[in-house]
């Protein structure tokens, strides 16, 4: 099938980089991307396989090579035990005294009424996945520390680090408990799910969408976190205590969600950064693509603008990942967002339209890919245009961005390697950097 874009997109395009890892099996990788202060960019490859991990990555602009650093369920220490393998990493990497800190996640799952569910019935001789780990990785040494397991059996599907004090956040998969893991100490906290069930639940009874990024306050330590209703919650690690907020998200413009069906992230914000100059946060969004701004000390929430490309804002529709998209992060400069989004595919002057309705975070239907800057103090909004491969295809299942200090943008995208369809790393020129 032919597609055609409006001239307006044409014009505005940006062409990015493939390149091949040489991980044949490697499946799409939410958040596992980010810049570390040796400016090499790090990144894992998830695999959705029940007897192969998830590969871990590290490119050298300077280089422009990549070393293969490791497989997951290897440096957890559990190659070799008949389980399902560590298939994913939903986190970046952040950095603390010299290491890089992540954590691990489940990558095969069994589909369940069009949902992505633990595996009910696994091949004879294979034991359930074990649950996620918190790891640390030296740089300097290649070295990688095992921390610890989170209970339970469950992935972590989200992560923080409050990298000034030296403590690990997270919340599991499926159900969703909030787990604080003291480094200097290696101790362990979990809190029961404030999610119902998570997703585990039933639809229309106890099934909440769980929440995929938690903000930390480098200022006094505090973690903050939504649910699917819009509540946000409030975690002191001084005290392991968590609070309900008076405030919450379950906003007109976010739209209007049933928080108990699966498909969306309700009134979940989708990412959120700490923003120090003004002492509050940035989020955004997922289905809505609102930027909204977060003051945890004034309780307030209000709304910015809408991030969404100016074709999908021209066009009035949500974009086509049930989710939103997580590719949103300051850049280099400090106060400018930004934000890998989509974008609407047109045939014959017609949008195309993708399925009204899916029952997990995926794409419904094709869409482009743009890139969006935002200046914070300036309050510049810029649509850079659509992002495509030098042959005319167009990067997919985008949900990650490490912003280089090299004059580009790099992700994790579908793309085409030896005739077969993976998710590798990419690089995007970044139309703000002086050259």
């Amino acid at each position: 099938m032919m597609i055609t874009m409006d001239r307006a997109e044409k014009q505005g395009e940006l062409i990015a980089q493939k390149y091949n890892s040489g991980f044949p099996h490697a499946h799409d990788t939410y958040n596992a991307i980010s810049r570390a202060s040796n400016g090499k960019i790090y990144y894992i490859l998830s695999s959705e396989r029940i007897d192969e991990g998830g590969k871990m990555y590290a490119y050298d602009p300077r280089s422009d090579e990549i070393t293969f650093l490791a497989d997951l369920t290897d440096i957890c220490g559990e190659a070799g035990q008949d389980a399902v393998v560590q298939g994913k990493s939903h986190a970046r990497f952040y950095e603390y005294e010299g290491k890089l800190y992540f954590s691990t996640h489940v990558g095969y799952y069994q589909l369940i009424d069009g949902m992505d569910r633990l595996p009910e019935n696994l091949p004879e001789g294979i034991d359930p996945y074990p649950g996620g780990h918190f790891l640390a990785y030296d740089p300097d040494t290649e070295v990688f520390e095992d921390l610890i397991t989170v209970p339970g059996g469950e992935g972590l599907v989200t992560m923080n680090m409050d990298v000034v004090r030296g403590q690990l956040f997270g919340i599991t998969w499926p159900t969703g408990q909030f787990v604080h893991y003291d480094v200097k100490r290696r101790k362990l906290y979990t809190k029961a799910s404030t999610a119902e069930r998570g997703e585990a639940g039933k639809p229309g009874v106890d099934f909440r969408t769980l929440c995929r990024s938690l903000l930390v306050n480098p200022d006094d330590g505090r973690v903050y976190f939504t649910v699917a209703e819009g509540e946000i919650f409030c975690y002191n690690p001084a005290d392991q205590s968590l609070e309900k907020l008076d405030i919450n998200l379950k906003l007109d413009y976010f739209g209007s969600y049933d928080p108990t069906q699966p498909g969306s992230m309700a009134y979940n914000w989708r990412k959120i950064f700490w923003y120090a100059p003004e002492k509050v946060a940035y989020g955004i969004h997922g289905n809505s693509g609102y930027l909204f701004r977060f003051d945890p000390n004034l309780q307030t929430v209000e709304l910015v603008q809408r991030l969404t490309s100016e074709p999908s804002q021209r066009s009035g529709m949500f974009d086509q990942f049930s989710y939103g998209y997580l590719g949103f992060q300051l850049g280099p400069d400090g106060e400018t967002i930004y934000y890998l989004t989509g974008g609407p595919v047109y045939e014959d002057g017609k949008r195309i339209k993708g399925q009204d309705r899916i029952a997990k975070g995926a794409s419904k239907g094709v869409e482009n890919l743009h890139l969006i800057t935002y200046n914070i103090s300036g309050r510049k909004y810029t649509d850079h245009g659509p992002i495509f491969y030098p042959d005319g295809t167009r990067p997919s299942y985008v949900n990650a961005i490490a912003v280089g200090n090299d004059g580009f943008v790099y992700t994790l995208a579908r793309c085409i390697h030896g005739g077969n369809e993976i998710s590798d790393l990419i690089k995007i020129p970044d139309p703000l950097f002086s050259r």
